[in-house]
């Protein structure tokens, strides 16, 4: 069965990228969404397996948006992945302190972005 993922980015460039990736790739069903609030939306309209999140975003940021999933006992299950371009020791030690699946760096490899979210949640590939 494919897997069903959220991609949450303010920047279309990075969510066309995602989602091409993880389709053509992986194979997997992918949404995207352009803001935290259109996010949270879509989070809880449908059942996804992972959720992809941008950081740093205008008006909601991600870690907002995270705790207001965590909030949520519809989306608190729901495995989160951090896309950021804040890759300093520190604030991955922060990003895991939240209890999230995992950190990916920005600038990614398009071509393995698959990949490191399949390792991430133990997925095989």
């Amino acid at each position: 069965m494919s897997k069903r993922i959220l991609v949450i980015d303010d920047e279309l460039d990075i969510r066309d990228v995602v989602c091409l990736s993880l389709e053509e790739f992986a194979g997997w069903y992918t949404e995207s969404a352009g803001s935290g609030a259109e996010g949270l939306g879509k989070a809880q309209a449908a059942p996804w397996d992972c959720i992809l999140l941008d950081v740093s975003m205008p008006e909601m940021d991600g870690l907002v948006v995270y705790r207001r999933l965590q909030a949520d006992r519809k989306t608190q299950p729901i495995p989160v992945i951090l896309l950021t371009a804040k890759v300093l020791a520190a604030d991955r030690d922060r990003f895991t302190s939240l209890g999230v699946a995992g950190v990916i760096a920005k600038p990614f490899d398009p071509i393995t972005i698959w990949q490191q979210v399949a390792q991430l949640l133990g997925w095989a590939t």
